[in-house]
């Protein structure tokens, strides 16, 4: 029985530690974009520039459990779909989202501009820009911060419910060996909240602005393999995460893979959190020339590691091949 009360406690400051860091402490600028392992299959997430680069109408959906077994862990749905027009030299895209984590609720949509050029045979520089809208509800009133609950908290006094419309851009510059991309999806930084503090004060919490780096290439190793290391690095004002991955294709169809990542303040080295915060595995299978199915699975090295079960991640994708020759597998990025 009592570690069934001890556990319960554990959850319960989990919550209140999620909530806290989106109901806003005045110096806690914790990460708020949405998570994906399998970044590097679902960029348009976090880079509008690279709407159309597929060359085909290509949709994407995705669905993430996070920490299974703790109450009120982040899970995720997506959908993105996006496809070049004029002769390939424009992007279009749309990607809309839910995203639960503890008391708040971020439902928000988004559209998608890439103007695409030419910079050599093989390769394109993209310049992208996205404007869109979340919904974010937090149920602050029903949060319990401690075991008798009679604290008074005026940043819990009440609900909240806010439109936050947000623009975004970016640029990616690619060919059909490698990529490199940089972008911030956020540009404004909406007000989330405003109360008073204990000492009367003026306290603020607000969307933070982060800045994304992506980089990956791929190493042919003979007739039938192909390696894909792939890098994302996520940034706000005072902290930085780091993304490592590695795939295997096999024959153009399979491809196994690993990601170490690790959280920083201060931008410090990645590897200065040496046992980094999660490793990651996944499978890709190219099921057709169109349709892909991708899994992976977050195993935390953090101090969640006794209190959840891992993390689930499913992607599937479709790609519509207008001319045949339009269809080209495999599509590495």
């Amino acid at each position: 029985m009592r570690r069934q009360s001890l556990l319960s406690r554990a959850k319960t400051a989990i919550i209140f530690s999620l909530a806290l860091g989106l109901a806003g402490v005045e110096k806690a600028h914790a990460q708020q974009e949405v998570q994906y392992s399998q970044y590097m299959f679902n960029m348009l997430a976090v880079n509008p520039a690279y709407a159309g680069s597929r060359d085909v109408l290509s949709m994407t959906g995705v669905y993430r459990q996070q920490w299974v077994g703790i109450e009120g862990a982040p899970t995720t749905q997506s959908f993105s779909i996006d496809m070049p027009v004029k002769k390939e030299k424009v992007g279009i895209g749309l990607q809309a989202y839910h995203d639960q984590i503890g008391v708040f609720n971020n439902t928000g949509a988004y559209l998608s501009y890439a103007y695409r050029v030419k910079v050599s045979q093989r390769s394109t520089l993209a310049m992208g820009i996205q404007a869109g809208a979340t919904n974010l509800v937090g149920s602050l009133s029903g949060v319990r911060r401690t075991l008798d609950n009679n604290d008074i908290d005026p940043a819990f006094s009440g609900n909240t419910s806010k439109w936050l419309p947000n623009v975004g851009t970016g640029l990616y510059l690619s060919n059909d060996r490698g990529y490199i991309g940089v972008s911030v999806p956020n540009l404004i930084q909406n007000e989330l909240r405003t109360y008073t503090g204990n000492e009367d004060t003026l306290k603020k919490a607000r969307q933070e602005r982060h800045y994304f780096l992506m980089m990956g290439f791929v190493v042919p190793l003979g007739s039938s393999l192909a390696l894909k290391p792939s890098i994302l690095v996520k940034a706000t004002r005072d902290a930085a995460a780091f993304d490592f991955n590695v795939n295997l294709w096999i024959r153009d169809r399979v491809a196994v893979g690993a990601s170490w990542r690790t959280n920083n303040q201060k931008f410090n080295s990645p590897f200065a959190n040496q046992n980094g915060d999660a490793a990651i595995g996944m499978l890709e299978i190219q099921a057709s020339d169109q349709f892909r199915i991708g899994y992976a699975y977050d195993f935390m090295l953090n101090s969640l590691q006794n209190s959840q079960k891992g993390s689930h991640e499913i992607m599937l994708r479709y790609e519509f091949g207008f001319k045949k020759a339009k269809i080209l597998t495999p599509r590495y990025f």
